[in-house]
């Protein structure tokens, strides 16, 4: 393996049965020199277990960031992952996303100063998330459009996401109405630029800190560039006991105070106050 040049940043929260389906995705990248950082919000031994076998069996460099479980602490667990990461550049996904065999060379493709990438995901129902196996994901079946369907994927224009190459990411990356915006499941930067604006803010729990983040970039000077048609991820469904509305309505507070006074860090992220 070549001298690593970008750091995968994963987030999980005791859900070994997808994490490990996203790590097997990794093992069958394009492009190989990369680390994977887990950041691990308070997860029990199982996942610890689970992790450290895989270690035990891939060339890829893993590291485990994890701290005792005090309820949502997203934000928190992702800065000591950005501090643990050893290369300039971060690519930022999570532990229920399992990733096309060009992800991450699609994000070390369009990489640039100035620029972060903002990728987006495609959302599979829940039988059809339990029933992608090991060998669905090392044989790349799991984005076969036609398996897919044959398996339960409902027909829309989204799965245009799964199978997008080419001049066809290209057209649709130009043509999506959708925001280029950091999106915590599928989003890369310099980590120069992440650590001046300081990483995540700690105050935020479920709702948008990811966004937050990105926000902070643009006010920064940092422009966002659209990928969600070249760097692919399916997304595992998952129930959602962590979503609340007082969380969401705190942290559409925070970012309408990013926005409206154009602040480009925060004094609750990685250096406190």
């Amino acid at each position: 393996m070549k001298a690593i040049d970008s750091s995968v940043i994963l987030s999980t929260y005791n859900a070994e049965e997808w994490l490990e389906k996203t790590l097997w995705s990794y093992t069958v990248q394009s492009y190989r020199n990369f680390e994977i950082v887990i950041a691990d919000d308070g997860s029990r031994e199982e996942t610890r277990q689970l992790i450290q076998d895989f270690k035990s069996k891939t060339e890829i460099p893993v590291k485990h960031v994890w701290h005792p479980d005090r309820g949502f602490q997203k934000s928190e667990i992702l800065n000591k992952a950005i501090v643990a990461t050893q290369t300039d550049y971060i690519i930022m996904s999570d532990g229920d996303c399992i990733v096309r065999n060009d992800f991450i060379e699609k994000h070390v493709e369009y990489r640039s100063y100035g620029y972060f990438l903002s990728g987006g995901y495609h959302k599979l129902p829940m039988d059809l998330s339990h029933k992608i196996q090991k060998e669905d994901i090392l044989t790349g079946r799991c984005f076969n459009l036609r398996w897919l369907k044959e398996n339960g994927l409902k027909p829309s224009f989204k799965n245009n996401k799964i199978d997008a190459s080419g001049f066809k990411s290209f057209l649709l990356n130009k043509l999506t109405p959708t925001s280029a915006t950091w999106n915590g499941h599928n989003s890369s930067g310099w980590k120069e630029d992440i650590l001046k604006v300081n990483g995540f803010d700690e105050r935020m729990q479920y709702g948008g800190q990811d966004r937050e983040l990105g926000e902070r970039l643009v006010n920064l000077g940092i422009k966002p560039k659209q990928i969600r048609y070249s760097a692919i991820c399916l997304h595992l469904d998952h129930a959602r006991g962590y979503k609340n509305q007082e969380s969401i309505d705190k942290n559409l507070a925070i970012r309408k105070t990013t926005r409206d006074e154009k602040r480009t860090t925060t004094a609750y992220g990685i250096k406190k106050a």
